[in-house]
């Protein structure tokens, strides 16, 4: 399948929205003071058609107007982040129920001289902060429950020693110990000022239960809200029962057992938890891969930098990679030549990697030679992505497409596992993919494809002003209102109403088919006439679609049939919806840091600098949780 048209016309074309314009009608001029003199102007059914210019005899016409500016369709921003406040923990009234009166009917009752209730009576002494749904949990918890889960007489018991050591140990899944510190008071009971003690315990129960209420919420659904990153993320936040959480807790024999089933508790974070651990233990003790800047080797070249190269092959290629070649790596001297068995060797790590296997060794190969990122970059990473893999499902399902960004690549899972994978195409920086999960429905043969908005006005309607017929030349279908028309009967200082789509075929932008998971933003997979782009490492290429290196082995997948009967049903030219057999979750994502399928995490650069984003919402998160009383 080739391009045919214009290479003016390729920059138009890759992108996939349906989508009509709305500014400003085409065919009324503005009205003038005239028109508010003298009355409305000649009957509607005197004028041409809305959006359409006159044709047949000469009329009489307007003096010429000065052309509207060009519009300008502006996509999504990132935010300056805001943290969630911390909420002080209103507990005043559940102090002293007997002699104040104030619990409600069917709410707790206490006995006053016991040390539970003395620990109680001084409720109204402690002032604790946590976030508002933490907050509002420990104080209905305590509402409605007459007991402490902490302590027990006048000491902090062993579920209360169990739920510190899981919240000191918090960095181990991603979190921020500090976020969840609470001070332990002395196992010393000093009975000349028990007042003071009891005091000191209330605090401890208080601020123990928040930590732990807020611990539970963070690894659940995450610290960042990423709604509050930029318009770019979407995602419904999970709810979190905390009141649910804090009576299981009173109840259970082992709170480190029930603190850690809260974790996602799919291959991919246990996977992500354990890469965490071992850079943490590599920190400050690692051998680093250093390649001069600026080097490019290619086959039959020499270069003093290739001892450093095959070192990197053995410190980061797989051992599979280095059995196969272990003849190559153990006869290779530290020589510059860049011999044949060296250049197959490179071939087999980019490979390995989802590089282009061409023996070329320059800024792509190498950063995966050196591993990409320093000890502490790839720390951040991981942390990074522990905490976004809270905004997916805690499991992602034994059937999904998932999709990474960074890595360019879609991967298809089933039975538990992933079946196979592609390189794809996803947005440019100016035309970022968004970040969102959502369910494929539909495969579409030999699409039409619907002109978004974005591409309309930006980059249509300039081309458009000085020449009408642009796309009839290019075979565009026009509609004004729903009305097939001629582009070149179109005034195009405006476009109020116009729908532009280009019909199915060789050039078509969405190549032979498409793969619909219908969603606000208008992205889906799709096939392209540009094959070239899946060579390229870097493929950040598209208006925001994702496209598929291999879409009909994608969509045979997803329809549960063949290739060779996808085949078939593009081969009858004809435009055709087919529904997949089941919905299929899939996740348009975004990790710097991911594992694959043999479960070791992989690293990629971070295209659209939204880890930098990242980071500055955990230190907005961490200054807000800093407030103190």
């Amino acid at each position: 399948m080739t391009f045919k048209k214009s290479t003016a016309l390729t920059a138009l074309m890759i992108t996939c929205a349906v989508a009509v314009v709305d500014v400003a009608p085409a065919y009324a001029a503005q009205p003038n003071l005239l028109d508010f003199l003298f009355g409305k102007r000649k009957k509607q059914e005197e004028a041409p058609p809305p959006g359409v210019m006159g044709q047949g005899a000469q009329a009489a016409q307007p003096a010429p107007t000065k052309p509207a500016p060009l519009p300008r369709v502006i996509g999504p921003r990132y935010y300056s982040y805001k943290a969630e406040p911390l909420q002080a923990i209103a507990l005043d009234r559940l102090s002293d129920p007997v002699v104040t009166g104030s619990i409600e009917d069917g709410a707790v009752e206490v006995a006053q001289h016991t040390p539970e209730g003395e620990i109680r009576r001084e409720f109204s002494t402690v002032k604790a902060f946590a976030p508002a749904e933490s907050a509002k949990a420990v104080e209905e918890f305590y509402t409605h429950n007459p007991q402490l889960i902490w302590i027990s007489g006048n000491q902090i018991n062993d579920r209360a020693r169990a739920a510190l050591a899981v919240l000191a140990d918090a960095g181990s899944v991603g979190l921020d110990p500090q976020d969840y510190a609470v001070e332990v008071p002395s196992a010393v009971f000093d009975s000349a000022d028990s007042a003071a003690r009891y005091q000191e315990l209330a605090a401890f129960e208080v601020n123990l239960s928040s930590a732990v209420a807020t611990y539970v919420l963070d690894t659940v659904r995450g610290r960042i809200n990423p709604n509050r990153i930029s318009g770019y993320h979407d995602f419904q936040r999970k709810e979190v029962n905390l009141v649910a959480a804090l009576k299981i807790l009173a109840l259970s024999p082992d709170v480190a057992a029930y603190l850690k089933s809260r974790e996602p508790s799919g291959n991919h974070f246990k996977a992500l938890k354990a890469e965490l651990k071992a850079l943490k233990a590599e920190e400050g003790a690692s051998d680093p891969v250093v390649i001069a800047a600026g080097t490019l080797l290619k086959p039959g070249q020499s270069n003093p930098e290739l001892a450093n190269i095959v070192k990197g092959v053995i410190q980061h290629g797989s051992d599979a990679l280095k059995t196969e070649q272990a003849a190559t790596i153990a006869a290779y001297a530290g020589t510059p030549e860049y011999t044949p068995e060296l250049v197959t060797l490179i071939e087999a790590f980019q490979k390995e990697r989802g590089l282009k296997p061409d023996g070329v060794v320059g800024q792509a190969t190498i950063r995966h030679l050196t591993g990409g990122d320093s000890v502490a970059d790839k720390i951040f990473k991981v942390q990074v992505a522990m905490e976004q893999a809270r905004w997916l499902p805690a499991e992602l399902g034994s059937r999904y497409v998932f999709i990474n960004q960074p890595a360019y690549m879609a991967y298809y899972h089933d039975k538990d596992a992933e079946q196979f994978s592609m390189r794809v195409v996803v947005g440019s920086k100016s035309n970022q993919t968004y970040f969102f999960q959502d369910e494929i429905q539909t495969v579409e043969y030999n699409p039409y494809w619907g002109v978004p908005q974005s591409i309309i006005i930006n980059e249509m309607l300039p081309k458009l002003r000085s020449d009408p017929s642009y796309l009839d030349r290019m075979g565009y279908q026009v509609e004004v209102n729903g009305r097939a028309v001629a582009s070149s009967q179109i005034n195009w200082n405006s476009t109020k109403g116009v729908a532009v789509r280009q019909p199915p075929g060789d050039d078509n932008a969405l190549g032979e088919l498409k793969i619909l998971f219908p969603n606000a933003h208008a992205i889906y997979m799709h096939d392209t006439p540009s094959k070239s782009f899946f060579n390229k490492d870097m493929r950040a290429l598209s208006h925001g679609c994702v496209r598929l290196a291999e879409p009909r082995v994608m969509a045979a997948a997803v329809l549960g049939t063949t290739v060779d009967q996808v085949g078939a049903e593009i081969a009858k030219g004809r435009n055709k919806a087919v529904s997949v057999p089941e919905r299929i979750p899939v996740y348009v994502s975004y990790f710097t840091a991911w594992p694959n399928k043999d479960g070791k995490v992989e690293f990629f650069e971070d295209v659209y600098g939204r880890d930098n984003y990242m980071r500055k919402a955990m230190e907005a998160t961490r200054s807000a949780r800093q407030v103190q009383s």
